[in-house]
């Protein structure tokens, strides 16, 4: 037995020089002292030993295993040191070393435009209004005086989370809203995000965004919406630039419209852009039909209004050039870095 410990000592020692890192040591503990090493091969050859025997021996196996764990330890705390020494000289920083310049983020083409488009309709004395993603199918729909059976409410264009409850399809959702809770004179906007069912194209997406306006008074005509919207985009433009209203339908105005706006690329030529036809579709607007004013709690016998819609989207494309609304919700950097 003692010749045993004896070469095991010796053989570990020869082992311990050749180890080149933590790693290494870890593995010769291992080795030496695990469940199968020889340490604790020499403990199970102590049931062989007589009685008499067992004290001395279990002495000196015991020594060789405290003797390989300090040996091991002594020998990673040794390389720890030189592994930390040679990272520090490696690593180290030299602080005469200029720093590195902090870019700042932009803002997204589609914040930007929204931004621009806020701060017209603020200097036109308009509020900001908000309201929810998810909303009840009487706000989105019912309330505007969407018939039961329209189109809008079938489950090809709308994201619906239970029968009464679904991802709001515009954000008129708000316009009721406001309605019951302020009084008139009512002038605000609501911009945010709306979601659709449809399918993803170059001029259509899922999810888009919307600023939608209401304009409630004693007196509101069509006179005013001409002058609201003609104001509005001299501001967008930067210019006077011709524009032209066309009848439309819309489930809550009543007459409803369409505003088109001479096309910008080829000032009304005719182009691929806006289809040869020299104009751009902008908006939708009309007088707010007498049932959504009544459904709001608002008297449609002494109070009218108009209302209208546009996508951000749309416009953007129109102001950078974009061709397809993919592009905006890609973080492609090619794109977004221009702005």
């Amino acid at each position: 037995m003692e010749e045993q410990v004896e070469s095991l000592r010796h053989a570990f020692k020869d082992d311990l020089k050749r180890v080149k890192d933590s790693k290494d040591v870890e593995q010769l503990k291992i080795k030496y002292l695990g469940r199968k090493g020889p340490v604790q091969g020499l403990m199970e050859s102590l049931r062989h030993s007589s009685k008499e025997e067992r004290p001395r021996l279990g002495k000196l196996i015991n020594e060789i295993k405290v003797e390989i764990e300090s040996l091991c330890d002594q020998a990673a705390q040794g390389l720890h040191e030189i592994q930390l020494k040679e990272r520090l000289e490696r690593e180290k920083i030299d602080v005469t070393i200029p720093g590195r310049r902090a870019y700042l983020g932009r803002k997204h083409p589609i914040t930007l435009m929204m931004d621009e488009l806020i701060d017209i309709f603020s200097q036109m004395g308009f509020s900001v209004q908000l309201g929810p993603d998810i909303d009840s199918d009487f706000y989105n729909f019912e309330g505007l005086n969407f018939p039961k059976d329209h189109p809008a409410r079938d489950m090809q264009d709308t994201f619906y989370i239970t029968p009464d409850l679904l991802l709001r399809t515009h954000t008129s959702n708000v316009q009721l809203r406001i309605m019951e809770s302020h009084e008139p004179p009512l002038r605000i906007i609501c911009p945010g995000t709306v979601y659709r069912n449809e399918d993803i194209s170059a001029r259509s997406h899922v999810f888009f965004h919307q600023i939608e306006g209401l304009y409630v008074d004693k007196g509101v005509s069509f006179a005013d919406l001409f002058a609201t919207m003609n104001e509005f985009c001299s501001k967008l433009f930067k210019r006077d630039i011709p524009t032209r209203f066309r009848p439309s339908y819309f489930p809550f105005v009543e007459p409803g419209l369409e505003l088109d706006i001479q096309c910008t690329a080829c000032d009304g030529l005719g182009c691929r852009i806006c289809k040869n036809s020299g104009w751009l579709e902008v908006l939708g607007a009309g007088m707010v039909h007498p049932e959504v004013l009544q459904n709001g709690g608002v008297d449609p016998e002494v109070y009218t209004g108009f209302a209208w819609g546009m996508g951000i989207e749309r416009l953007a494309m129109l102001r950078y050039g974009v061709k397809d609304i993919r592009q905006f919700f890609e973080n492609d950097m090619r794109l977004l870095e221009q702005f």
